[in-house]
């Protein structure tokens, strides 16, 4: 399981009509703790931004699974309740996950969970779905060697 980290990233961006503004984006890495997720966006975004950058936050999520979607732009938090049935007591009980949609719109979100959730025997119901405000995810990928590392 995928252990996920949002790192908000500050730096000066050119807008449209010529203009300095600081921005304060947010990036999601998969990482296996604080200092992986600051190292590894910083690798990650350096090529993008021109000048000087700098790490406000680091913190951790409580996502628990992404479905992409490469046509999607945007970054869609859905709240899912899991039920389950107490057998001694015989009642309901309600556990929270998030998960995060890839998606072009709020319709499309909801279509690729669904798709994601097929084949699910739990019971659920969809809490909420909102729009973040992240930038971009940056799953860990297996990356070529370079010349002497170590194998692990």
């Amino acid at each position: 399981m995928a252990l996920w980290f949002e790192c908000k990233v500050r730096y000066e961006r050119m807008t449209e009509n010529g203009t300095v503004k600081k921005v304060n984006e947010p990036y999601l890495v998969d990482a296996l703790s604080f200092t992986e997720a600051e190292s590894r966006i910083i690798e990650k975004i350096t090529p993008y931004i021109s000048g000087d950058f700098s790490i406000s936050a680091v913190k951790k999520t409580k996502i628990s699974e992404i479905f992409f979607d490469d046509s999607g732009d945007r970054y869609y938090l859905v709240k899912v309740n899991f039920i389950t049935l107490d057998e001694k007591s015989g009642v309901e009980k309600k556990s929270s996950n998030f998960m995060l949609v890839q998606a072009s719109d709020f319709a499309g979100a909801l279509k690729k969970f669904e798709e994601g959730m097929k084949g699910t025997l739990a019971d659920y119901e969809i809490a909420s779905i909102t729009e973040t405000s992240l930038m971009d995810i940056f799953p860990f990928q297996l990356g070529v060697m370079k010349a002497g590392e170590n194998p692990q």
